[in-house]
């Protein structure tokens, strides 16, 4: 296991890496450059500059996050030929400077959903929040519009140029079913893990956040048979994924401990972000601490399977809680986090220990 930390890079995220590499346990940063449209090929000068600032601190950059997947490929237009070479030339780009995974979506139009990012719990923390009822008479429009007023920061994965044509991007996937949709993720797949398997990364997915449909929209990756369906359209280490315990968690029906046993003895975890959520109702949740009792989630659990089904997953804490008066992006404070990092590390510490 290798404990790492999200990090926007100096031009877009208030935490240093100084302060990253002080956190106990920390080897290295779960990297995430969302300045890059999807569909655009990552310049190698831009990379080679955020992994050497990374290295300078101390720390590791072996996996990236957000090398997003343009819509065109997800609803299967003729152009996704060229986005597919082009996500192709980004690994390329991307392994000689020691990445080894590379974490991505297959999320039609929204690669998560919140209907508030500052709830206020009784101790005067905020956190991110879901209760589809709000949901209720808004509009993919509207819940776009109140999401960013109420942000002062960028929000990974709502790219600005997609988000320019919602109405379009919305009337277009009126016609794409979840057949079709996996349809055209196997495509995608067939056309970017040889290249992933030549260049030495694994690709590994993240599971749709909430896990369950949302206006319409087919979402296909949410569940252990939709997992299953996804590891069998490519038979390779390289289709791989990365297993968000709040994403999965978030539908009591996922077992996510099971999952993550599951799909580790196949040998396809290759990350996890591991963060708790608290149930509140039908397709009703908030984000929790990390600790077990503050949550529906059994941490110990989780860390278990990992320590005993994939151990050599990159781990990192998500969506901690802002707390003690921190400013920061919706769900990635540092205090928070943090904290969540300390805690999995004191799980696996003693699940080591307890087990040799």
């Amino acid at each position: 296991m290798k404990m790492t930390f999200r990090w926007y890079g100096s031009d877009d995220d208030p935490i240093p890496l100084q302060y990253i590499r002080q956190i106990p346990g920390v080897t290295g940063i779960m990297g995430a450059m969302d300045r890059f449209p999807a569909g655009q090929v990552w310049p190698q000068d831009d990379i080679a500059a955020y992994v050497d600032e990374v290295h300078a601190a101390g720390l590791e950059c072996e996996v990236i996050e957000s090398v997003n997947v343009h819509e065109d490929i997800k609803l299967g237009r003729d152009t996704r030929d060229t986005y597919i070479a082009n996500y192709c030339r980004t690994l390329e780009n991307l392994a000689p400077y020691g990445v080894k995974v590379v974490v991505y979506n297959f999320m039609p139009v929204f690669d998560w959903l919140r209907t508030d990012l500052a709830h206020v719990n009784p101790d005067g923390s905020t956190c991110l929040y879901y209760d589809e009822a709000k949901l209720a008479g808004m509009t993919p429009q509207d819940m776009v519009a109140a999401t960013l007023e109420n942000s002062q920061f960028s929000l990974p994965g709502w790219e600005p140029e997609r988000l320019a044509q919602l109405d379009e991007v919305m009337e277009a996937y009126s016609t794409i079913d979840v057949e079709a949709m996996r349809e055209h993720y196997a495509y995608f797949l067939r056309g970017v893990v040889p290249t992933a398997e030549r260049v030495g990364i694994r690709l590994a997915v993240h599971p749709d956040d909430p896990a369950w449909p949302l206006f319409g929209l087919p979402r296909v990756c949410h569940s252990m048979e939709d997992l299953d369906a996804i590891v069998e359209m490519v038979d390779s280490p390289a289709n791989s994924l990365c297993v968000c315990t709040g994403s999965l968690g978030s539908d009591p029906a996922n077992d996510v401990p099971a999952i993550l046993t599951r799909f580790g003895d196949k040998g396809r975890v290759a990350a996890a972000h591991c963060r708790n959520v608290r149930h509140l109702g039908h397709r009703h949740f908030q984000e929790a601490a990390h600790l077990s009792a503050d949550g529906s989630l059994d941490m110990y659990a989780i860390m278990r399977a990992i320590h005993d089904h994939a151990p050599d997953a990159y781990i990192r804490p998500d969506h901690g809680r802002v707390i003690w008066g921190e400013k920061g992006r919706p769900g990635y404070p540092l205090y928070d986090r943090a904290l969540g990092i300390t805690y999995l590390n004191g799980l696996w510490e003693a699940i080591d220990k307890a087990t040799r």
